[in-house]
């Protein structure tokens, strides 16, 4: 087996079990947030089908190739960044079966020039399928980190993944809740368009940390599409302080928590 230590300190996959969620509006702003601490950090869009990364950071161009051959990522906010987007570009499809999935996330993982990193972020497709497996097997991981929204049939697929991910012996660092509740801007009315809560009590019921909850607001959406991630854009904003609460939970666990050591590959026969 191909070795990957040299990646990272921590490998963190961000992980739901359905899309639409806001998995990677999550992990962009994470990873940014992290880098605003001083931490060197990468993300890694593992969504082969649909690699938003590059549009939701602001970035676009292809990977240049270092004098050794390997890729070197392209960077925004303090970020170094790989995504097939890069290299498929604009809304051209990416239409691969499971073994080219497999292989091009290696390939970002081996043959990408990353650096020492402290946080290696890993935007998941939204399941439990090749890409899922692939990450699992091939990189030892610190723990996943699961995006659910409020509402049962969310959190019922989300769950899903969570059991996947321990299924792989990936350690659970804990569950975010996106979407929970919408705050209006005129009368500051709170309404819980999704129902509210439900991540926090799957938390508790599954054992594993509740990392935070983040409201539904029209300006994390526009962030994402501008290519200016809320912590970015308005860093001293109340969203921007939830992601920031959310990783300092989410370093405490890692610390703190004796028996979160870099998981190694689990592999499963898939015959």
């Amino acid at each position: 087996m191909e070795s990957y230590d040299h990646i990272s300190q921590h490998v963190i996959a961000v992980a739901s079990g359905k899309g639409g969620v806001g998995k990677s509006t999550i992990a962009v702003n994470l990873a940014i947030a992290l880098a605003q601490t001083g931490a060197a950090v990468g993300l890694l869009d593992a969504d082969i089908h649909g690699p938003n990364i590059p549009r939701m950071m602001g970035v676009a161009g292809q990977p240049q190739k270092g004098p050794d051959g390997t890729m070197m990522p392209l960077c925004n906010y303090g970020v170094a960044l790989m995504s097939v987007g890069f290299l498929a570009g604009g809304t051209k499809p990416v239409i691969w079966r499971g073994p080219l999935i497999g292989k091009i996330i290696k390939q970002f993982l081996m043959q990408v020039a990353w650096g020492r990193l402290d946080y290696l972020i890993v935007d998941l497709p939204p399941g439990t399928g090749d890409a899922q497996l692939t990450l699992c097997q091939s990189v030892p991981l610190t723990g996943g980190v699961i995006v659910s929204t409020p509402q049962d049939v969310a959190l019922e697929d989300a769950l899903r993944g969570l059991e996947m991910l321990r299924t792989m012996q990936v350690p659970i660092l804990g569950l975010i809740e996106n979407m929970s509740y919408f705050l209006c801007p005129h009368c500051q009315t709170r309404t819980d368009i999704f129902d509210h809560g439900g991540a926090q009590r799957a938390a508790e019921a599954y054992h594993v940390p509740f990392l935070g909850a983040l409201p539904l607001d029209p300006k994390i959406r526009r962030g994402g599409d501008a290519g200016r991630p809320i912590v970015v854009e308005e860093p001293d904003s109340v969203h921007a302080e939830i992601f920031r609460d959310m990783c300092g939970k989410l370093a405490a666990v890692i610390k703190t928590e004796p028996t979160l050591q870099r998981t190694k590959p689990r592999i499963i026969d898939q015959t």
